[in-house]
C-alpha cells in the first residue's frame, strides 16, 4: 500500500513516542517520521517515576480526563500482564498515598480504574503520625529508560523513521509533511511560542533497597517512595519556573530527610543516582488542532503537551485523542478518503 501523507511527530519523550505508534499503527498509509533534539536516556521522561495516578485539570471536561486515564491504564495493564512486561518496564506497583489534613476530594476521579481503591486503615495509617488520612490501591509504574526503547522498536516495526534533529520552527517542516503533530512539551514555548507552559523542576535519587515494596506518597505531591524494577526512586521537588538542571545538594539532603521519616529503613540504602528533570508544566494540557500558516500554506498542526508531571500517565490517552485529531485532519484534506 503507498503511504501517501506524511506526518512528523515532533518530541520523542513518552508523548511523543506513544503519539507516533498510535498513529503509524492506526493509519498505514502514513508515512511517520519522528522528529526530535533529544532521546531516551536524555529525556524528561527517562528520569520520571512513572506512576499512575493523576491531577484534576481545571478547563477540561471531566469525561475527558477520566478517558486519558482509563485508556492509559488500560494499555499498560495489558503490557503489565503480558509476557512483554519486563522488556517494556511495566509494573504493578501497590502502596499508600497518605494526607496531613484530610483531603477536599477523598475519592479522586481515577480511583474506580487503578485496582482496590480503599481508605487506609487506622491500624496502616498508624506508622504515619504526621498524616490523618490516607488511600491505599493498586497501581502501575512505567519505567520510560526502558519502555522508550521498547516504543521505538515497536514504532519501527509499523513502518515509522526516526530522525535526530533539533526543530527550530515548525516552518523547517512545512514543505516536507503534510500534518505536524507537536509532542515537544516545554520546547513549545520556542517551537510554537506558548507562553503558558513553564518548568516545574522535579529531583529525585534512585537509591538500592529492594526490601521496599510498597509505595508511599505525600498527597502534598514533593515527598514519594517509588519502589521499581532494579531500584528506589525517592523525591522530590516541585520548583516553579525553576530551570536548573544540575543536581542540588541541599535538595538531595532534604528528599533524604524526608524519605526517611515515612520510610526509617531508606537511611541504610546505597544512592545509585541523583537526577534532574523539568516538568513541561500548563494550566491545562494542550490537546487540539490547528491551522497554522507557513511559507503560504496552510498546514495542519495537531497539539499534544503541557502534561506537566502526569505525562506518563495520561501519554496513550492523548495519544489516542491526538490519533482522533489526525483522523479529522485527513477527513478535512480528502474527504473520500475511506479512512
Amino acid at each position: 500500500m503507498m503511504k501517501s501523507v506524511r506526518v512528523v511527530v515532533v518530541g520523542a519523550g513518552v508523548i511523543g513516542f506513544s503519539t507516533a505508534v498510535c498513529i503509524s499503527e492506526a493509519l498505514p498509509f502514513c508515512a511517520v517520521t519522528l522528529m526530535a533534539d533529544k532521546f531516551s536516556p536524555d529525556t524528561t521522561s527517562d528520569g520520571a517515576a512513572g506512576i499512575l495516578f493523576a491531577a484534576q485539570f481545571p478547563d477540561i471536561p471531566l469525561q475527558r480526563q477520566r478517558r486519558w486515564f482509563k485508556d492509559s491504564f488500560d494499555h499498560l495493564l495489558a503490557i503489565a500482564q503480558s509476557q512483554c512486561a519486563p522488556e517494556a518496564g511495566v509494573m504493578l506497583s501497590s502502596g499508600w498515598q497518605i494526607f496531613k489534613e484530610i483531603p477536599a476530594v477523598e475519592t479522586p476521579f481515577w480511583s474506580e480504574f487503578v485496582i482496590g481503591f480503599r481508605p487506609m486503615t487506622d491500624v496502616e495509617l498508624k506508622r504515619f503520625p504526621d498524616h490523618k488520612f490516607g488511600q491505599a490501591f493498586t497501581t502501575l509504574k512505567c519505567e520510560c529508560s526502558t519502555y522508550l526503547p521498547w516504543l521505538e522498536k515497536r514504532f519501527r516495526k509499523a513502518g515509522g523513521q526516526v530522525e535526530q534533529r533539533k526543530v527550530n520552527s515548525l516552518q523547517e517542516l512545512s514543505n516536507s509533511f503534510d500534518i505536524i503533530v507537536n509532542c515537544s512539551g516545554l520546547g513549545s514555548k520556542i517551537l510554537v511560542g506558548d507562553t503558558q507552559v513553564y518548568p516545574v523542576r522535579g529531583q529525585v535519587l534512585k537509591v538500592e533497597a529492594p526490601w521496599v515494596q510498597h509505595f508511599i506518597r505525600d498527597g502534598d505531591g514533593k515527598t514519594y517512595i517509588y519502589p521499581g524494577i532494579r531500584s528506589v526512586t525517592i523525591g522530590g521537588t516541585r520548583q516553579e519556573g525553576d530551570w536548573r538542571l544540575q543536581v542540588d545538594g541541599g535538595d538531595t539532603k532534604g528528599i533524604l530527610e524526608r524519605c526517611s521519616r515515612l520510610e526509617p529503613s531508606l537511611n541504610k540504602a546505597k544512592i545509585l543516582s541523583e537526577w534532574v528533570g523539568l516538568r513541561p508544566s500548563r494550566k491545562n494540557p494542550r490537546v487540539e488542532r490547528e491551522v497554522v500558516q507557513l511559507q503560504g500554506r496552510s498546514v495542519p498542526v495537531v497539539h499534544n503537551y503541557g502534561h506537566g508531571g502526569w505525562g506518563v500517565t495520561l501519554a496513550w490517552g492523548t495519544a489516542l485523542d491526538t490519533l482522533g485529531l489526525v483522523k479529522q485532519t485527513l477527513h478535512e484534506m480528502a474527504p473520500q478518503a475511506k479512512l
